[in-house]
C-alpha cells in the first residue's frame, strides 16, 4: 500500500507539470495577439482551445490514472488472498458443536435432563443410520440426583415427498425425588414433599404435512407408572399429603395414552428457529387400564418469532393454555397441568404449581453474538394454575425475568444455561432443549 501511495504522488506531480505546460501553450495565442493586431478573433480561438482542453484532455487523463491505481491495488490484493483460517478458540468451538450439537452417527456423548427437577444429567448414545433419513438410536442418562433413563428409538423421516415423519420408542425412566407442593397458587416453597416414580413406556407417533404450512400429528403409547416413597432431604409425599390434597395418591396407574394435533407451523425447525411461527391444538386421552383415573386434556399453543435486521435480533413470543376436560374425573397429581421448569416458569422450581388448568405467557429478546451456534436471550415468563376453567384468566400471575445463553445447531438446542429472578429469589436455569 505504501508503494501505491508513492506511485500516486509521483503521478500527481507529473500531472501538475503537464498542466503547467498546457497553460503555457494556451497563452501562445496571446503572444500572436501582439503581432496580428486582431485581439477579438484571437481571444475567441484561445477561449475555445481552453474549453476543449479541460473538457476532453483532463478528464481522460484523470480517469486513466484512477483506473491504473485501482488495477494495481487489486493486483496486490489478489497476491495476498488466502482461505480464512479459524482461530484456535473457533476450532475448539466447532469441534464441540460437531460432537455435542449436530446429529452424530456412531457413539456420542450426551448431556441433558432425565426429568424435570433431576438436575444435570450425563450419558451417551449410539446412533446408526440404515437409510438416507432413517436411523435407530440407543441412549442412557444419569443425573446428579440419581435420576436414570434408558431408551431405544427409531426415526424414519421424509416419506411421501418429505410430508410424513415416523417415530417409535421404548424406554424406562426412574425419577427418585420429584417435587410436590400441593394444589393451586397459594402454596409455599416450604410445603414441598418428594415422591418417586418409575415409568416404562413404548409407543409410536406420526407427523404429517399435507401442504407446506399445515401439520397434523398423532401418537399412541403405553405408559406404566410405579409410584414409591420419595428420596432426598424432603419428607416423602405420604407424610404430608392425603388422597384429597394429592389426587390418586397411593395408586400406580397404567395408561393407553393417545394424542392428536393439528395446526400451522412455518418455522425452519421446531428445535431452533429465529423466524416463523406455530399455532397448534393438541388433544390427549389418558385411558386407565383399570378404568379408575381416565381423563382428557386439551392444549392450545401459539409461538411467534419476529426477526429484526436479518435475524440479528429476534423477538420471540409464546402462549400456552392447558385444560382438563372431564370435571368429575380424578387426574393423578403427577399428571396435572403444571408450571415451574426450564421451559415454563423458568426461575421457579420444577413442578412448583399444579392444578387442573394452567395458562402461560412468555417473551424473549434474543440476539446472535456468534452464528456458529451461540445465542443470548433476555426472557420474561408469567403464568398460573387454577382449579376451574372459569378462573383461567390473566389475573394474579406469577412472573420471572432472566437471561440465558444457548448452544444450538441448525435444528436443535441441546443446552441452555441462565440465571433469573422471581418472587422466590434467584435461580439458575438449565435446559436440554429449546424453551419454545
Amino acid at each position: 500500500m505504501a508503494i501505491l501511495t508513492r506511485q500516486y504522488l509521483f503521478r500527481r506531480r507529473n500531472r501538475l507539470r503537464i498542466l503547467q505546460s498546457s497553460f503555457v501553450a494556451i497563452l501562445r495565442p496571446f503572444q500572436y495577439l501582439n503581432k496580428m493586431g486582431d485581439p477579438q478573433r484571437v481571444f475567441k480561438y484561445a477561449l475555445a482551445y481552453i474549453l476543449i482542453f479541460f473538457t476532453l484532455a483532463w478528464p481522460v487523463a484523470a480517469q486513466e490514472t484512477r483506473t491504473e491505481i485501482i488495477a494495481q491495488m487489486q493486483t496486490v490484493k489478489a497476491k495476498n488472498l488466502h482461505p480464512y483460517v479459524p482461530t484456535k478458540a473457533e476450532r475448539i468451538f466447532l469441534s464441540v458443536k460437531k460432537v455435542l450439537i449436530d446429529e452424530p452417527s456412531g457413539l456420542y456423548p450426551l448431556f441433558g435432563s432425565v426429568y424435570g427437577g433431576g438436575g444435570f444429567a450425563v450419558g451417551g448414545g449410539y446412533r446408526q443410520y440404515y437409510g438416507d433419513s432413517t436411523y435407530w438410536d440407543a441412549k442412557g442418562l444419569w443425573s446428579i440426583r440419581n435420576y436414570k433413563l434408558a431408551e431405544i428409538s427409531t426415526n424414519s423421516l421424509g416419506h411421501a415427498q418429505d410430508r410424513i415423519d415416523l417415530h417409535a420408542d421404548f424406554g424406562w425412566r426412574d425419577a427418585t425425588q420429584v417435587a410436590y407442593y400441593g394444589l393451586g397458587m397459594a402454596t409455599s416453597a416450604e410445603d414441598r414433599a418428594n415422591f418417586r416414580f418409575k415409568k416404562t413406556y413404548g409407543g409410536a407417533s406420526l407427523k404429517a404435512r399435507p401442504i407446506r404450512w399445515v401439520k397434523f400429528g398423532g401418537a399412541i403409547s403405553y405408559e406404566d407408572y410405579n409410584l414409591n416413597k420419595g428420596l432426598g432431604a424432603r419428607p416423602s409425599i405420604e407424610q404430608l399429603y392425603t388422597a384429597q390434597t394429592a389426587p390418586a395418591l397411593g395408586t400406580s396407574p397404567a395408561y393407553i395414552h393417545s394424542m392428536g394435533s393439528a395446526g400451522f407451523d412455518w418455522r425452519p425447525a421446531a428445535g431452533y428457529a429465529r423466524r416463523g411461527g406455530m399455532y397448534e391444538i393438541r388433544y390427549h386421552n389418558f385411558n386407565d387400564r383399570k378404568d379408575t383415573n381416565s381423563f382428557d386434556r386439551l392444549d392450545a399453543e401459539v409461538v411467534q418469532h419476529v426477526p429484526i435486521l436479518r435475524e440479528n435480533w429476534v423477538i420471540s413470543l409464546r402462549g400456552l393454555a392447558s385444560t382438563t376436560l372431564d370435571g368429575s374425573n380424578t387426574v393423578p397429581f403427577f399428571l396435572l397441568p403444571s408450571l415451574g421448569s426450564s421451559d415454563t416458569l423458568r426461575v421457579y422450581s420444577a413442578w412448583r404449581f399444579r392444578d387442573r388448568h394452567s395458562v402461560l405467557l412468555q417473551g424473549e429478546f434474543r440476539w446472535i453474538p456468534n452464528r456458529m451456534g451461540l445465542d443470548m436471550a433476555m426472557f420474561f415468563d408469567a403464568g398460573k394454575v387454577t382449579p376451574s376453567r372459569s378462573t383461567l384468566n390473566l389475573k394474579r400471575l406469577k412472573k420471572d425475568t432472566g437471561i440465558e445463553v444457548r448452544f444450538h445447531g441448525p435444528a436443535a438446542t441441546p443446552l441452555r444455561l441462565g440465571v433469573g429472578h422471581g418472587t422466590e429469589g434467584w435461580h439458575l436455569v438449565f435446559g436440554g432443549s429449546a424453551a419454545f
